[in-house]
């Protein structure tokens, strides 16, 4: 079964460096097929059988052991990430791709957290809660938002990493190749 792994918090400055060539060997050194990454920001594709909430304890504690510090993994089916990809809520408002961000969640967000979120909106920007993903529209891009540090924050009760819609189709089309 092809999946998709979201890996957080990596090669994002001198610490926590995670060379994609190195990860490619460990997972293939580790049993998984077809192992594929997409830039350096801890994006893979590869096929397991596992079941994605295993598959991200088992990569967690590879990657720990190897490079030495804990890494949080999002793990999606190929099937999954399709349907993101399909559910699209944001498509009629979005007109650059680099700026629409999905953030991925390790479970659901509580009533109180997910009302907060809608309730902060403001316009130009757009949120879509739907299932396990947090559609984000940021017209004026990531850095211009207020939104973004909740997104990507500790404060969502779980864990979450965030990929902008180019990479995301980006991801669907490597799980099909």
């Amino acid at each position: 079964m092809r999946q998709i792994v979201l890996l957080r918090g990596i090669n994002l400055g001198p610490t926590r460096r995670v060379p994609m060539a190195a990860l490619r060997k460990l997972l293939d050194d580790a049993g998984y097929e077809d192992v594929r990454t997409y830039v350096q920001s801890g994006n893979i594709v590869l096929s397991s059988a596992e079941d994605p909430r295993k598959l991200e304890r088992s990569l967690k504690k590879l990657i720990s052991h190897e490079f030495g510090f804990d890494v949080p993994v999002i793990a999606r089916t190929r099937n999954q990430l399709a349907q993101v990809v399909e559910r699209d809520p944001l498509r009629e408002v979005v007109d650059n791709d680099k700026r629409y961000q999905v953030s991925f969640l390790s479970g659901k967000l509580d009533r109180k957290t997910a009302d907060g979120l809608k309730a902060a909106v403001v316009e130009p920007e757009a949120l879509v809660i739907s299932g396990l993903e947090v559609y984000a529209w940021h017209p004026e891009g990531v850095a211009r938002s207020k939104r973004w540090n909740t997104l990507a924050g500790k404060g969502l009760g779980v864990t979450a990493t965030a990929r902008n819609w180019t990479t995301v189709q980006n991801l669907l089309a490597m799980a099909d190749e």
